[in-house]
């Protein structure tokens, strides 16, 4: 795709942000049509062009999390590239960034002079902990988010230490939230601040884990690879050393489940009929399953499994991604050139039947779109030299 297409193209979008969540929030936004202008330190650039950096000078995960943007490279701590993103802003609908709080601020590129710059534009302000509270001026990262926000505590095993996703999962939370809150304002017309929090992203997702602690005393512990307080939720180790993922929690795919395994005195038990029977007893279920699963190779469990209505699944590899039908299917996977050759990156999410987004290309070299961007402005051609002798564009 060249042309913007989507239900959000004519929109306005400045990021100020690096690395991973406000990057995402307006990946997102981008992938739907908005047009976004990335600012980046002259130079270096965002630090994320060089994270998983397999070879080049800009990695794939650049690439993949800030496709369809226009990037120019700006000194924001200068007074003349604080004047650019201000005359950027007055331009925007939608100014995204994600620093520490108060630095925007020092920067002369605060709330107020934002609004001063242009009444009608959304701030959204990602920070590790909010704008507010006793811990605002804390520097935060999303493993620290995870950490506060409850997820840690629940995620490994119990005799080991806690562990993580191996993604940036509290970032991409916020960006999602970010995204909402950003898309609410829009559509009330409101000259709005959406301050997002990293730890409260992950936090919402903690389902009711204060209430049960405050109201009976619960304290889960880590589960391994089964679920707290759901049964049988879990993965179970198959005759060729394969795992499947089972989640036979409903009551009527239990019974499925447990006539599938050759355990019918367990299908009609009666204190296995609704789930709480069911987590009491869940040391001799999952045990069940797996001297069922471990009698047959992986492809022959889910087969069956699939047969008899249970949903279950194989942990799939990116070579297990790259060749699968279904994905290919949905356009899950996007052929696009890297080098002399060609990579599959991510599909567009959500899918829109009548208006949909798309690719138009991806993440872009450290500043290619600096010049257009300042024509856009006016900015004439002395002034463009003037401003990269200093320093102040790149």
């Amino acid at each position: 795709m060249t042309n913007a297409s989507g239900p959000l193209t004519g929109l306005r979008v400045l990021e100020l942000g690096s690395f991973i969540a406000a990057p995402t929030a307006g990946r997102l936004l981008a992938d739907f049509g908005a047009e976004v202008v990335k600012v980046e330190r002259p130079g270096t650039g965002d630090e994320l062009r060089r994270w998983r950096l397999h070879g080049g000078d800009t990695s794939l995960l650049f690439r993949t999390l800030n496709r369809n943007k226009r990037s120019i490279a700006i000194d924001l701590r200068a007074p003349a590239g604080r004047d650019l993103a201000l005359g950027l802003a007055a331009r925007s609908d939608v100014v995204l960034e994600n620093f520490r709080p108060g630095t925007l601020e020092r920067w002369g590129l605060g709330p107020d002079e934002i609004r001063k710059a242009n009444p009608r534009a959304v701030l959204v302000r990602i920070s590790g902990y909010g704008q507010t509270g006793p811990y605002r001026d804390r520097p935060g990262f999303g493993g620290v988010a995870e950490a506060i926000g409850g997820l840690r505590e629940v995620t490994g095993y119990p005799d080991r230490p806690p562990t993580r996703a191996g993604i940036s999962l509290a970032d991409s939370v916020a960006a999602l939230y970010a995204v909402i809150g950003a898309l609410m304002a829009l559509r009330n017309n409101d000259t709005e601040v959406v301050d997002v929090a990293l730890y409260e992203g992950i936090y919402s997702l903690m389902e009711s884990l204060v209430p049960d602690y405050e109201v009976f005393g619960v304290q889960p512990r880590r589960s391994g690879s089964g679920l707290p307080g759901v049964a049988p939720s879990g993965t179970y180790r198959c005759a060729d050393d394969g795992w499947a993922v089972i989640s036979g929690n409903g009551d009527a795919i239990f019974r499925r489940l447990m006539l599938l395994a050759g355990r019918a005195d367990l299908a009609q038990h009666p204190e296995l009929g609704d789930n709480a029977g069911r987590v009491a007893h869940q040391g001799e279920i999952d045990a069940a399953i797996e001297a069922w699963t471990g009698q047959h190779p992986l492809d022959e469990v889910l087969t069956a499994l699939d047969r008899a209505g249970v949903p279950a699944g194989p942990i799939y590899t990116a070579a297990d991604i790259a060749k699968d039908p279904h994905y290919a299917a949905r356009g899950m996977l996007e052929s696009h050139p890297v080098g002399a050759g060609t990579a599959s990156f991510p599909g567009i999410v959500p899918r829109l039947e009548h208006n949909p987004g798309g690719t138009r290309w991806l993440g872009p070299d450290l500043g290619a779109d600096t010049d257009h961007i300042l024509d856009d402005l006016g900015i004439e051609a002395s002034r463009k030299d003037a401003l990269r002798q200093q320093g102040v564009i790149g």
